[in-house]
């Protein structure tokens, strides 16, 4: 066939960066992630324009997600920012934002990109190193024979989100139960190679913050269930509940004309026949003494009314979610199949009861030893239920890698500030031979370890939103915030009261000055001096390992960008 049009060639847009159109976006994307960025952060609502859900939000995952970017240099920047998400869960708006300060600040210095990226390598390897040593005052070692540090992560990240709309009560409840279900997945018999279990989120939505509840075991939804009435489950002689996991429908409708022909003997109902085969596989049931099953999909009637009149309980419509974490907990195999049942497939359950919640029953499912848990978790609204979901898996997930990296960074812009003030000292001092090494002059390495400061200082002053001035202290370099409004003073200690992480107060004479902007002249800044801070003085703390991968993945998408030299599209 031949072509209606003639095949248009690609096109090629040079030097991307200096295009007006590419700057403007970038700008509107950074003004949408820092605006909503910290606990006063602004949150947006994100619709497709044709109908459809909308999204109210400030967290990253959610915002990346639902933004249409069409230009190809954004792309690359979203895409580095969500793939660090689906690793770390936690960090995504402070990667996006230092990753837009980085490509803001270098790109206008009138140093060759080559240049600029192996000087702002050499300072991502100084910031790495002085936040593994010991000596780094911004890190916080996380001891797990108590709670005080782990509460403080998780409180940070549930009061980062304003859209989950929770006080401080609230907020307290919540980190009450998400410290429980962490603690309850956290294997009592530790082996060689230990895994950790997985805390299963119910939704009850509707209903107050303070009814959400954390459970061991699982709770699956059955809304057949009447309560008041016992629990008539069959046992086996050593007192506990056998299950029976079905991954395959169970409806009597088993046949799928698409999957093709079926030749069927006159006289013979297929519907009988169906039915008789899941007859036969509830006799077997009973016969292996199951007390309970349980099939992810539909069940036939007939077939639950027979397994109730045995005593074996009976749960369809389970749900694929639910399905893994039961087999895990049960020690169940999931049967795939109606005519094939083996005795190795079944698994064990210590006990069952019902639980409600609002205008929903639950089954309980209690097993004799589990790294499973259910957190029953409840909001006024759908928006900020969803929000709140979104928050709590990020949570978990941040404990999680707490574990196997048992440190945390103090929040609140002051590891920002810290590293910045940090770099501007060692960035002074630095021996002949590292320019040299780096095939560039001193001049050079200035001019980039500044544009590195100032983007690290850019994330800090983001978490202002209603006209703060953000101060800086020349002793330990964290950030401080001063209220809008405030009269003019001669001494800055009469108006701030506490730094952004908690941990210092005003009582000491720490020489502030203004976090500059933009435009500011250099700083000439001493060697921070570090600090040993007590767990119970934290307010604000970061994850770790998800900061510092958003260090590198901010710097190396910045400089994939700032490399950049063509951008070639297809046209066709």
């Amino acid at each position: 066939m031949s072509r209606l049009e003639a095949k248009k060639p690609p096109l090629f847009i040079s030097e991307p960066l200096a295009r007006d159109a590419v700057s403007q976006s970038l700008s509107v994307l950074s003004g949408i992630l820092k605006s909503s960025y910290g606990p006063a952060g602004r949150l947006k609502q994100l619709h497709n324009g044709v109908g459809g859900c909308v999204c109210t939000t400030s967290q990253s995952s959610a915002l990346l997600g639902h933004l249409s970017v069409s230009q190809p240099v954004l792309r690359v920047l979203t895409a580095s920012v969500r793939n660090h998400v689906s690793r770390f869960s936690d960090c995504g708006l402070f990667t996006a934002i230092l990753c837009c300060g980085f490509i803001e600040n270098f790109r206008s210095l009138n140093v060759a990109p080559f240049t600029v990226i192996k000087i702002s390598r050499h300072l991502l390897s100084l910031c790495l190193d002085h936040l593994k040593s010991e000596a780094c005052g911004c890190r916080v070692s996380v001891d797990f024979s108590s709670v005080e540090t782990l509460a403080c992560l998780v409180r940070s990240i549930l009061t980062s989100k304003p859209a989950c709309m929770l006080n401080k009560t609230e907020v307290d409840h919540l980190t009450s139960l998400v410290l429980r279900a962490f603690i309850f997945t956290v294997p009592c018999h530790v082996e060689t190679n230990a895994v950790l279990g997985k805390c299963v989120i119910i939704p009850v939505k509707g209903s107050r913050v303070m009814d959400s509840a954390v459970f061991p075991g699982l709770l699956i939804e059955t809304p057949e269930i009447q309560l008041g009435k016992p629990l008539a489950v069959k046992r086996t002689g050593s007192n506990m509940i056998r299950i029976a996991l079905f991954s395959v429908s169970m409806s009597g409708d088993g046949f799928n004309p698409e999957e093709g022909t079926v030749a069927v003997h006159h006289g013979i109902s297929l519907e009988v026949s169906e039915l008789n085969q899941l007859l036969s596989v509830g006799k077997q049931l009973v016969k292996d003494e199951v007390g309970l099953v349980v099939c992810q999909k539909v069940m036939h009637p007939s077939l639950k009314q027979y397994l109730k009149e045995n005593s074996v309980l009976a749960v369809d419509r389970a749900g694929l979610s639910v399905m893994e974490p039961l087999g895990r907990m049960t020690g169940s195999q999931s049967i795939a199949s109606i005519h094939s049942l083996s005795p190795g497939c079944y698994g064990t359950l210590k006990d069952l009861c019902i639980q409600s919640f609002a205008s929903k029953h639950f089954l309980h499912l209690i097993p004799e030893d589990t790294v499973f848990c259910s957190l029953i978790l409840c909001n006024r609204s759908e928006t900020a239920w969803d929000e709140l979901k979104r928050v709590c898996e990020t949570a978990e997930h941040v404990l999680q890698l707490t574990v196997k990296e048992p440190l945390a960074l103090l929040g609140g812009g002051c590891t920002e500030t810290h590293l910045a003030s940090y770099i501007r000292y060692k960035s002074s001092s630095l021996p002949a031979s590292t320019f040299k090494d780096l095939d560039c002059s001193q001049t050079q390495y200035q001019l980039v370890a500044e544009g590195f400061c100032r983007s690290l200082e850019s994330v800090a002053r983001s978490l202002s939103h209603d006209g703060e001035e953000i101060l800086t202290d020349m002793v330990y370099g964290h950030s401080w915030f001063v209220p809008s409004g405030s009269p003019c003073v001669s001494k800055w200690s009469d108006l701030v009261s506490k730094c952004g992480c908690g941990v210092n107060d005003n009582t000491e004479d720490l020489s502030w000055r203004f976090l500059q902007g933009q435009s500011g002249s250099p700083v000439i800044q001493g060697c921070p001096k570090e600090l040993s801070p007590k767990v119970a003085d934290l307010l604000t703390l970061d994850c770790f390992a998800a900061k510092c991968s958003g260090l590198q993945v901010a710097l190396e998408t910045a400089n994939l960008i700032l490399d950049l030299s063509y951008i070639i599209e297809d046209q066709n």
